[in-house]
């Protein structure tokens, strides 16, 4: 495609992403068929997956953060972050998941991540603090992503695209952002985490890898969205995730993944698969 794609064209991938999303098959990248996708195209795919959601009965809660973590843009081939939607058949709260099935899932991985609930919707000029006050609470959560494209191999316009490979959201024990917002400004950006596969650590993290802490995250989403006229910006009620801490890990039925956190008020969380 090209960057003047017809609206035919784009609509013919929202089409296939959206049938494709939750059907446990997998599609050729389009980046990789004739005429290719461009990255201004992509752009054009989420508000008509956001339609499409809400066709079919669900509610938009809010977004995900993809490719924060700027240790893993080699991995894959992505070097720059973009975002998916999230609606309440993806959202879960994992104190009632304790047990995900996998099924549903292509290639799942795991991603260990901080997660914020909106009560007043954020300017993209605002500074950490200012964004902090948007906040009603902060979580440690789970997110499930998955490859509509065999073996995550794909260039940034397909994951673009593809709701930023969203699958779904586990949120853990939600904690106030005002009573210490002082002590969540010191902390966010320079805690650190270890992720573990039935009891052994498979990965360590820092919140540093998230664009500089998960407050930077909040930033770049709220800039992008100021930049898509296509896409609403966030809301009061809005729940953002904001990319994973560590590397993305492969997930299995019958494993038991927990996290260790370091340097922040966030316990660890615990989820087994099936």
């Amino acid at each position: 495609m090209t960057d003047a794609a017809s609206e035919a064209s784009i609509k013919a991938v929202a089409d296939e992403v959206f049938s494709t999303i939750g059907s446990g098959k997998q599609i050729a990248p389009f980046s990789s068929r004739p005429g290719g996708l461009t990255l201004e195209d992509a752009r054009r795919v989420p508000p008509l997956l956001r339609q499409k959601f809400i066709a079919r009965g669900e509610t938009i809660v809010g977004r995900k953060i993809g490719f924060t973590n700027r240790t893993i843009w080699p991995q894959y081939g992505v070097y720059a972050p973009n975002w998916g939607y999230m609606t309440d058949r993806t959202v879960r709260e994992l104190k009632a998941t304790p047990v995900l099935p996998l099924a549903d899932y292509v290639e799942p991985l795991i991603e260990p991540e901080i997660v914020f609930g909106f009560v007043s919707a954020p300017r993209p000029d605002m500074d950490d603090a200012a964004l902090i006050d948007c906040v009603g609470w902060i979580a440690h959560g789970f997110e499930i992503v998955q490859s509509i494209y065999p073996g995550w191999k794909f260039t940034p316009p397909d994951t673009a695209a593809a709701n930023a490979m969203h699958g779904a959201l586990l949120i853990g024990a939600r904690h106030p952002m005002a009573a210490r917002k002082a002590e969540w400004l010191r902390e966010l950006p320079g805690f650190e985490i270890d992720l573990m596969r039935n009891g052994e650590v498979v990965d360590r993290g820092t919140a540093a890898n998230v664009l500089e802490g998960p407050v930077s995250a909040l930033r770049y989403l709220a800039q992008a969205l100021a930049e898509d006229e296509g896409s609403p910006p966030i809301e009061a009620g809005d729940i953002v995730t904001t990319g994973t801490l560590t590397k993305a890990m492969p997930v299995k039925p019958g494993e038991s993944w927990s996290t260790v956190l370091r340097g922040v008020a966030l316990d660890g969380i615990e989820i087994r698969f099936a």
